[in-house]
């Protein structure tokens, strides 16, 4: 492995940098012919596990929706900025306990409300992920279908 020289920056990325699709990077400047397309049946990636952050903004949102109220009264409220509120609600930001519990409070809820409302986005997920039982996954036992096979402790 050679040496960065002593004054270059050496940047290590965090993600598998991929290229656009057409570009000389991406492998191929052509489509392939159809001689060389992979045949047989497609596979498709998994759907992604939704991020904690996702769903606690979710949860955040759908609330202060239900309830009516603007970004700035439950900011006011909860004592954050409106930008950071909206950062969280789009699950850009991942917060501390206590501003959870501040937002929370805020919309007139507990912080284990709040969790449990994320959770219940996290069993709709993992429930339209039911129909990978049967594609070389094991059948979920009595004790972990009740909750969809999730347990959160708030």
């Amino acid at each position: 492995m050679s040496m960065p020289a002593p004054n270059e920056r050496r940047v290590i990325p965090l993600r598998p940098q991929t290229s656009p699709p057409g570009s000389r990077e991406a492998g191929s400047r052509e489509a392939p012919r159809a001689s060389q397309r992979p045949t047989g049946p497609q596979r498709t990636p998994a759907p992604r596990e939704p991020l904690w952050r996702d769903l606690v903004g979710d949860a955040l949102r759908r609330e202060r929706r239900a309830q009516e109220r603007t970004l700035k009264d439950v900011a006011d409220a909860a004592r954050i900025s409106v930008p950071y509120l909206s950062e969280l609600e789009r699950g850009r930001k991942e917060a501390s306990s206590e501003v959870l519990a501040a937002a929370a409070r805020a919309l007139g809820l507990g912080l284990g409300d709040l969790l449990s409302l994320a959770q219940d986005g996290l069993v709709r997920h993992a429930g339209s992920r039911a129909g990978l039982v049967g594609r070389g996954r094991t059948a979920p036992t009595a004790s972990t279908t009740r909750h969809g096979g999730l347990c959160l402790a708030a």
